[in-house]
């Protein structure tokens, strides 16, 4: 993270003045200072994420500015031009696609302004001092009673980067090995501040099993592209990431497993289906039916759970509908970009290209078309080894009553014979004890990962590897 800015000299004038009684004009070079941290809340529909925008001038006049996605992990993001007129500031986030476009205020320390990328939405951001963030007391703290390392595992062309942790101890120990949801994460799965991976490496090491996370391709340290990787890419890196455990003296190779979460519940099954090494699967928020499915049920709990009706809903199935089937159908990919464009420009009219085109980009990725292609049935039919799948009864992502069923159906026609499934009581898609249990509450919430899921997990891989 970037080091606090220091207050602005109009904002200490500013407080000068107020504090001895004076009324006196601020100066108006004071006035139009973007100088600073600034930090701002964007909401996204259904999620908020925080931003801290750094702004500084170097000694030719010039400036140089970056920006953290707080809630997601990724700090220093360059922004490519930073242009000022007036009280006026234009940024352009290159990397993004995305540009913020406000008006400083008149006492130097708000800038109202709208961030746009694809859609344009409001973002005021204030100076601070420094960056705000909220209580995670779930983060690990020093000391550690086991040995974390950096590594890198290789698949192919592409460089995974992360760490392990191992038990101190006389090993070998047994592994899991942990798998991102759908995005590109870092090795901790950062999201919203929250760092669960890292919260459930600490958990399990700490009780003798060790345990690597790695960065998605793409993120933090790895190479490659996840948004440009099949399931089928994933389920590779998994499986080399299981050779590369199988290889090192401190691993018992006949105990490795893996821990998949959302989108990485898919991929660890696919895996597992290829890899002898891997001897046990965990699934959180796993699925149990095709994608398509998930994401129309989801669509539909998460506009419930903003309060919107049938109406709303409609328009989402029939959205949903529109570009599903053209995935299906085109898998030309400049062809099925220019079909959902038609199709959603028919659908919502006033919808402004720009937004339309952020939609097609995110639907007709690969990553996204491996979610709507893909029907968990057939792969957890090929599972005989140990299976656990734990879903939060209020998740409006993967709904439990949906998915833990026909993950059951499908294990026990694979004549799998141990399995187990359970519905964990208050908890959200990020295994978090939910109160609004709105993807937007994410970030709210203090905890990161629930004790109870994080007992279960433990206790049954223990009794799965002893």
């Amino acid at each position: 993270m970037s080091s606090p800015s220091s207050r602005s000299a109009s904002a200490k004038i500013a407080h000068m003045i107020k504090l001895l009684g004076f009324a006196l004009t601020v100066p108006l070079w004071a006035q139009t200072s973007f100088e600073g941290t600034w930090q701002g809340t964007l909401e996204t529909g259904p999620a908020k994420l925080r931003l801290a925008v750094h702004i500084a001038r170097g000694p030719q006049g010039a400036y140089a500015s970056t920006l953290d996605s707080l809630d997601q992990g990724a700090l220093g993001i360059p922004i490519g031009a930073t242009t000022v007129t007036g009280k006026s500031v234009h940024l352009e986030i290159t990397r993004l696609r995305a540009i913020y476009d406000g008006t400083l205020s008149a006492d130097g320390n708000t800038i109202d302004g709208r961030f746009t990328q694809g859609a344009a939405l409001p973002l005021v951001l204030k100076r601070v001092d420094q960056i705000q963030t909220p209580a995670r007391p779930q983060s690990p703290r020093p000391p550690f009673p086991y040995t974390a390392l950096d590594v890198t595992c290789q698949n192919r062309d592409v460089s995974l980067a992360g760490t392990l942790t191992i038990p101190k101890g006389d090993g070998p120990f047994p592994a899991a090995i942990l798998i991102t949801g759908s995005g590109t994460h870092d090795r901790d799965e950062t999201i919203f501040g929250h760092k669960p991976f890292w919260v459930i490496a600490d958990y399990l090491s700490r009780r003798g099993i060790a345990v690597l996370r790695l960065d998605d391709r793409g993120a933090g340290k790895s190479t490659g592209n996840k948004s440009r990787s099949s399931f089928d890419d994933l389920a590779g890196d998994v499986v080399a990431a299981a050779g590369f455990l199988a290889s090192r003296k401190e691993i018992d190779a006949e105990k490795i497993g893996v821990i998949g979460h959302s989108e990485g519940a898919s991929v660890g099954p696919i895996a597992a289906s290829r890899s002898d090494r891997i001897s046990f699967v965990v699934m959180l928020a796993g699925i149990g039916v095709t994608g398509e499915a998930v994401l129309e049920k989801q669509g539909e709990m998460v506009l419930r759970a903003q309060g919107l009706g049938d109406s709303a809903i409609d328009m989402q199935h029939k959205t949903q509908r529109a570009l599903f089937a053209i995935i299906r159908e085109e898998r030309d990919e400049q062809a099925a970009s220019d079909k959902m464009f038609a199709a959603l420009k028919k659908i919502a009219p006033m919808m402004p290209d720009d937004a339309i085109r952020a939609q097609v980009r995110a639907a007709n990725s690969p990553e996204v078309r491996g979610i709507i292609g893909y029907d968990a049935g057939p792969v957890l039919r090929k599972l005989k080894m140990p299976v656990l799948a734990l879903n939060g009864s209020r998740d409006v992502q993967v709904p439990a009553s949906q998915n833990l069923p026909a993950i059951a159906a499908a294990l026990k026609q694979a004549g799998n014979p141990d399995f187990a499934t359970k519905e964990l009581p208050g908890l959200n898609h990020l295994f978090q004890s939910c109160r609004t249990c709105t993807v937007a509450e994410y970030g709210e919430l203090e905890e990161t990962f629930s004790p109870d899921a994080l007992k279960i997990m433990a206790e049954w891989i223990a009794a799965h590897t002893r």
